[in-house]
């Protein structure tokens, strides 16, 4: 058979008079393409080359757009994305940057949601046949949802409403065995029986919910999925269709190891080593490294210390071998942020040292628990903050820096930012020592920066800035990894003779009023955060020093959902970069 031309394919209309055997020959280029991509651009492999045949199928077979799909979080969209019009983003290396590795409404009418977080699609497609159904409209209307994402509570909520719609809705469940890492919790026992039973197994989850369920067992067959997909088309009921996919189909290196290659680096198509790996000796340190070294000590120290993660272990620093040696004291909740803390809130209570960790993004799904079952109930439970920076994950889904603002101003909830890993280490032991109530740490950036020479303190419960240079007229307060930078522009002032107050606040829940006494004689006070101006760290400084004479200058982030951004270019117009910084101390001095 003849190759198939890529780049004609433009919308789903140019695959469906297609034979089964040309879309098989189309599912291998689609394939070999995204290997090329994701082997030099990188991103999420496993889930995207696991689900090719499926999403061919679903576009075959249905009438998109008019067909209304949703995709739950989006790693598995790049061949929906080549379906549908944008397929030159993976095929010329020119234009890899085009799309976002999410679903993107700006980007395409068959993009629904901008999705980046998980467990929501069911929901948000229940939410679509309602009002199909209020309209009068005939529309299919398709959730697609990973078996990772099963363990989300938001999922369970959206099954338990769209099974009571009687009208057409039909739950792709992408059963691949796999979440980020393997799978955590009791649901997981009837998947595998179903698929054990190839469907027939009693008792059956969906069935019990309510769900018409059908079974595909080998789901990256084209001719299965098909005849499936047809015969669900148009129901008058809700049905659940289970299909059983091999992430990373067809990259042997990603089939043997689908934690690594969920999502990563450029690498070696053929080996899967990184291709821009740093040697040992020369390579940074990384916080989710220096995070899993000090956490095993403390459990092999004192078995009441628990590390809990809410589906995303490697973040943590925690690997297979890692999460083997600690065995029983390492949990696993599954992709559910909210069930995290509130397992933490209870290990609290019932005497433990939990310590959870998460993705900056991804904790902001549980504010309601951090507020009600942590902070009113004054639970002694640590959160570590990963990822909470502007130099971290762009793409607007995935955005790192809202953390402040959503959780600095909890009461009771102690918000810590560390400047360097000796205080971060130092920060993060006194709080599963202290007993009193819960703090979260949040990290400063990825690549740990040292300073043996940072001030540390035997209590972080009391507000204690930390000044480390004293000047006159003009103070600098660096939050967090912006400490760093406000040195730098306090080293540029003082070249130049200009003595400036430089302070680590240490804590960003809680003001030293008796430090920021001593500042209100003085012409100028700027605050630098990484993260958003608006409910952050500086406004609760510009608000304490409101009615004295001081001028304070803020500053942080735009409260936007930005895009893909480049890094300099946002530090350059937030005016965070050290010669921005000097730049408003020598306006004022002038």
């Amino acid at each position: 058979m003849n190759d198939i031309d890529l780049s004609e394919i433009k919308t789903p209309n140019d695959i469906r008079n297609m034979s089964i055997a040309e879309l098989t020959q189309l599912a291998a280029e689609m394939r070999s393409a995204l290997m090329n991509k994701l082997s030099v651009h990188g991103g999420h492999v496993g889930p995207n080359l696991g689900m090719v045949e499926a999403v061919i199928a679903l576009h075959y077979v249905f009438d998109t757009p008019k067909d209304k799909i949703v995709f739950d979080v989006s790693h598995q969209t790049y061949p929906h994305k080549m379906i549908t019009g944008r397929m030159r983003a993976f095929t010329d290396p020119a234009h890899y940057d085009d799309v976002t590795g999410y679903t993107n409404p700006n980007e395409s009418k068959y993009d629904l949601f901008s999705l980046g977080h998980t467990s929501s699609a069911v929901a948000l497609a229940a939410g679509i046949a309602k009002a199909r159904d209020l309209q009068g409209g005939t529309e299919n209307v398709v959730a697609v949802i990973g078996d990772g994402s099963l363990s989300g509570g938001v999922a369970f909520e959206g099954l338990d409403y769209g099974a009571t719609l009687g009208s057409n809705f039909i739950v792709i469940v992408n059963d691949n065995q796999m979440s980020i890492a393997e799978n955590h919790g009791g649901i997981y026992a009837d998947l595998r029986l179903l698929r054990n039973t190839n469907g027939t197994a009693e008792p059956n989850l969906f069935r019990s919910m309510g769900y018409a369920y059908r079974y595909v067992n080998y789901g990256n067959d084209l001719n299965s999925l098909i005849k499936m997909f047809r015969a669900v088309k148009d129901i008058d009921h809700p049905v659940v269709v289970h299909i059983n996919t091999m992430k990373g189909m067809g990259l042997p290196v990603a089939e043997a190891d689908k934690e690594q290659f969920h999502f990563c680096a450029p690498f070696d198509l053929k080996t899967g080593a990184p291709l821009h790996e740093q040697p040992a000796q020369s390579a940074p340190e990384d916080y989710s490294d220096l995070f899993a070294k000090f956490m095993l000590r403390r459990m092999q120290e004192n078995s009441k210390v628990v590390t809990i993660t809410a589906g995303t272990p490697g973040v943590l620093g925690f690997d297979k071998a890692r999460r083997r040696e600690a065995g029983r004291q390492f949990i696993d909740v599954g992709i559910a942020e909210q069930s995290a803390v509130d397992v933490a809130s209870g290990l609290a209570k019932g005497g433990a040292r939990p310590v959870a960790g998460f993705v900056s993004s991804f904790l902001q799904r549980a504010y309601d628990q951090f507020s009600q079952d942590i902070a009113i109930n004054r639970q002694a439970a640590t959160f570590v903050v990963f990822y909470g920076t502007m130099f971290g994950m762009n793409d607007e889904t995935h955005l790192g820096f809202f953390d402040i603002a959503l959780l600095s101003n909890i009461p009771s909830l102690l918000f810590l930012a560390p400047t360097c890993k000796e205080e971060f280490e130092a920060m993060l032991d006194w709080s599963i020592r202290q007993d009193k109530q819960p703090v979260v740490v949040r990290i400063p950036g990825t690549v740990a920066v040292s300073n043996p020479a940072v001030a540390l303190l035997d209590d972080y419960s009391v507000p204690a800035y930390d000044i480390v240079r004293e000047g006159s007229e003009v103070a600098l307060i660096g939050a967090g990894l912006m400490f760093g930078i406000m040195q730098q522009a306090a080293d540029i002032l003082a070249k130049e003779g200009i003595d400036v107050t430089l302070i680590n606040p240490r804590n960003l829940s809680t003001l030293d009023t008796a430090t920021l006494d001593s500042l209100k004689d003085y012409k100028m006070v700027i605050t630098a955060e990484d993260g958003i101006i608006d409910g952050g760290y500086g406004q609760k400084v510009a608000s304490y020093l409101g009615e004295s004479p001081v001028k304070v200058l803020n500053l942080g982030l735009p409260k936007k959902f930005l895009n893909r951004y480049d890094y300099k270019q946002l530090q350059q117009e937030c005016g965070l970069t050290p010669e921005s910084i000097a730049n408003a101390a020598r306006s004022v001095l002038k």
